[in-house]
């Protein structure tokens, strides 16, 4: 029989994570020769040669496919729930949470927030937050799909623990590359400013889309060029003793918003230490998280209190959006510093 093509719905996709995630889970389908997912109408398209099966028994297959990533096919498009109640809880929690990260600095326990350079303790914080978002589905898929390759042949712990050295290694290494490129450029005054503004537009983008009441905005994320992308997540598909650990290193190549907006600043800071700390603390932030996710089913997106969490989560990015785009604007000279910080 000649292939046919079919459209379904998406239920559960977010951002350009998703749209990776989707098309390379389908495509491991026999029966399918193209995927193409969409996140402007969170939809696939789909073709290939399923025989005499009806649509809704194609959809049942192919929606199993992509299940334990959080995700299911429809042929009916998808009614967000925006849930604004969840506001009533996650504005107070995290205005608190943002009061006492300003305390915190102003008696000089930690100094999360800096006017020249975002913190260790900053990197940390940011590190949790993108790891419990759904940004970070594109990983967690990259963590099952790995766990099941490798659960089937009766290994389930060595390959977790290389997964998670061959992430924090490579985040460091890579990170101190990017910030040695940003020595070797010289980056002066304005295009420092530059770099900050750009990476407090990226943060405000990417903490409304964990607001997850403006779905324009999903389209507008940064994320790494597609074909990088997808050969990363095809490296989980390898069958040998080190995917794990090359695995753990495509990560710092996957289109998580949070992770590119790290490498951003990362080049700012002109120096190989200087960056390798910061993506290698970024990473260790989202190191208890992901290790759930590999020993468990672990899962803040199937929660009954995701809504608030996330919430919570996009009006905290967004808070240090805001002040990182202050402080640049206080570098420059524009306006005066403010909680003398």
């Amino acid at each position: 029989m000649e292939n046919k093509k079919y459209k379904f719905y998406v239920h559960g996709m977010h951002c350009n994570s998703c749209v990776i995630v989707t098309e390379s889970k389908i495509k491991e389908s026999p029966n399918v020769t193209y995927a193409k997912s969409s996140l402007k109408d969170h939809s696939i398209e789909i073709e290939g040669n399923f025989g005499d099966n009806e649509k809704e028994k194609i959809r049942e297959e192919l929606s199993a496919l992509v299940k334990n990533n959080g995700y299911t096919l429809s042929t009916e498009k998808e009614v967000l729930n925006k849930k604004w109640d969840d506001f009533k809880i996650a504005i107070p929690v995290a205005l608190i949470f943002i009061t006492l990260f300003v305390l915190l600095q102003k008696i000089g326990i930690v100094n999360l927030i800096n006017i020249s350079e975002m913190s260790y303790g900053a990197s940390f914080v940011i590190g949790i937050i993108a790891s419990l978002s759904t940004c970070m589905a594109v990983v967690g898929g990259l963590v099952l799909s790995m766990s099941a390759t490798f659960a089937k042949e009766g290994d389930k712990t060595k390959p977790q623990i290389l997964f998670h050295i061959g992430r924090l290694v490579s985040f460091f290494i890579l990170g101190g590359i990017i910030g040695a490129l940003g020595s070797v450029f010289t980056l002066n005054t304005i295009t420092t400013f530059i770099l900050g503004i750009i990476i407090g537009i990226v943060m405000i983008v990417m903490g409304t889309n964990l607001l997850d009441v403006f779905d324009k905005t999903k389209r507008a994320q940064v994320s790494m060029p597609k074909f990088i992308s997808k050969r990363a997540f095809a490296v989980s598909k390898l069958n040998h003793s080190l995917t794990p650990l090359l695995v753990g290193v495509a990560t710092f190549f996957l289109p998580c918003g949070f992770t590119q907006s790290m490498q951003i600043y990362t080049l700012s800071t002109g120096s190989f230490i200087n960056g390798a700390l910061t993506m290698f603390i970024f990473a260790l932030g989202t190191l208890p998280v992901l290790a759930m996710v590999s020993f468990s089913s672990f899962s803040i997106k199937n929660s009954k209190y995701s809504g608030v969490f996330f919430k919570t989560a996009g009006i905290i990015v967004i808070m240090f959006a805001l002040i990182n785009i202050l402080n640049s604007l206080v570098v420059i000279g524009l306006i005066k510093p403010f909680l003398n910080f």
